[in-house]
């Protein structure tokens, strides 16, 4: 299928992160475009503006006549009926990741993978390159501050695209260039064990176009197949890009930068913690292959505002500081609670945690509770299901039982504003990937009152 054949195309989960990105870019294109979520939400709520059509029952009655394409996502349930009535029916379905292979071979593609850190990057990356001159299209997986939005429409034939390894959907992608942040172990449900899923990250690297580069960080071990180069804050190799001098100077992360083409000292990051530092060495060194000077480059990573729910700084007063960050597995939130220690050094740091699936829990719970007892005070919810069934046996309970600190205790959604009204807090983190979001405006507004 060719991107100038769809007129009219269907989404199946249009209010996902990834899926809204994909229907914007179609709805850019002036391709009709509909779609069915469960629930509404402010981002669909914004895609209705935007001219989008979407229900929230599912029902076959309400599926357009006459699409030329449906997507879904893996999130979407077995038993959903929309889904089932279009597959008996042979109408063109497909995942949202094929779909963007199909624009990845048609563009110049710019693939960021990585269990941790893939729209951070994509998203710095995307606004060195504006500023620098290069006009990207984008699919975030996150709302980029300096564009308000998870899309980022672009002139040129450079397209950045995030390279999501859940379900093996970065298989379907074949980018000019690859970045591999990291290759921790994660989605075990779909992968079975650590070796099978690093393995499926030296296939999407295989997926690069020949004559393409795949930008490694430094320390992974892969063999590579294309031009690989490390980058890293300690890479030794001649080619190599990295970040030297890391400091924190005056609230903001400061670094100098090493690399063949062009260093560049002092540049100033708005993004807190060292692994926004090597996420913005990755950035900065496929800018650099594209021909992106040093001034631009300073000059983007010093006026970047971040992503929401990347450890993004809510409230801040005198007495206060609120942070919320996405972190989902124990090495994210390592380099959470590691920004906050390292920029406020003589402050109390209390986190609320809601762990996000029942699978992760079990699979990580001594790296939860280890990187939990980092903090000064835990107060630790109950898991967010999202996808999945109860495991017997698995609740936030097993992180609580294995933490060694002693400031810890667990509340409910309904207990969590009066556990916090009791306390006098300092550093606040709300962390998670479920619905911990919600809480936001309200912790806010409270500490607003204080």
């Amino acid at each position: 299928m060719k991107l100038e054949d769809i007129k009219k195309i269907y989404f199946i989960g249009i209010g996902g992160i990834g899926m809204s990105a994909l229907a914007r870019y179609f709805n850019n294109r002036q391709v009709e475009v509909f779609g069915y979520d469960k629930t509404e939400t402010t981002l669909t709520k914004k895609l209705v503006d935007e001219g989008i059509k979407i229900h929230f029952e599912d029902d076959i009655l309400q599926i357009p006549e006459g699409v030329d394409l449906v997507v879904f996502t893996p999130a979407i349930p077995n038993s959903h009926s929309e889904l089932n009535y279009l597959l008996e029916n042979n109408l063109p379905v497909k995942k949202r990741s094929e779909v963007l292979g199909i624009i990845s071979r048609s563009k110049k593609a710019i693939g960021v993978a990585g269990t941790h850190g893939k729209t951070s990057t994509s998203s710095i990356l995307t606004w060195i390159l504006k500023v620098g001159g290069v006009d990207c299209t984008a699919f975030l997986g996150g709302i980029a501050q300096n564009f308000e939005s998870n899309f980022v429409e672009g002139k040129s034939d450079w397209v950045v695209i995030e390279a999501d390894e859940y379900d093996r959907s970065f298989l379907q992608l074949n980018p000019d260039m690859s970045i591999i942040l990291s290759m921790d172990a994660d989605h075990l449900d779909i992968y079975g064990d650590a070796s099978t899923m690093q393995k499926t990250f030296f296939e999407y690297a295989d997926k690069t176009k020949p004559n393409g580069f795949v930008f490694v960080k430094d320390g992974l071990r892969m063999p590579f197949s294309k031009n690989g180069i490390t980058y890293g804050q300690f890479g030794i190799d001649k080619g190599s890009y990295r970040a030297e001098n890391v400091r924190v100077e005056n609230g903001y992360f400061v670094f100098d930068f090493k690399s063949w083409i062009e260093n560049i000292n002092d540049i100033k990051i708005t993004l807190a913690g060292k692994h926004n530092v090597e996420n913005a060495t990755a950035a900065i060194a496929v800018a650099q292959q594209l021909g992106i000077k040093g001034d631009d480059i300073k000059k983007a990573l010093a006026t970047f505002k971040g992503i929401k729910r990347r450890f993004e700084r809510i409230f801040d007063n005198d007495e206060i500081v609120y942070i919320d960050d996405y972190a989902h597995h124990p090495s994210e939130l390592k380099v959470a609670i590691e920004a906050a220690k390292m920029l406020f050094p003589n402050n109390k740091i209390t986190g609320i945690f809601q762990p996000h699936l029942f699978s992760r829990t079990n699979d990580f719970v001594d790296g939860f509770a280890a990187e939990l007892d980092e903090l000064d005070e835990v107060i630790l919810m109950d898991i967010y299901p999202a996808r999945e069934l109860p495991i017997e046996g698995v609740t936030s309970k097993i992180i609580f039982d294995k933490m060694k600190n002693s400031n810890k205790v667990m509340v409910t959604k309904s207990t969590l504003m009066d556990e916090l009204e009791n306390r006098k807090v300092e550093v606040l983190l709300t962390l998670g990937a479920g619905d911990i979001d919600t809480f936001v405006e309200e912790i806010k507004n409270w500490l607003s009152e204080k």
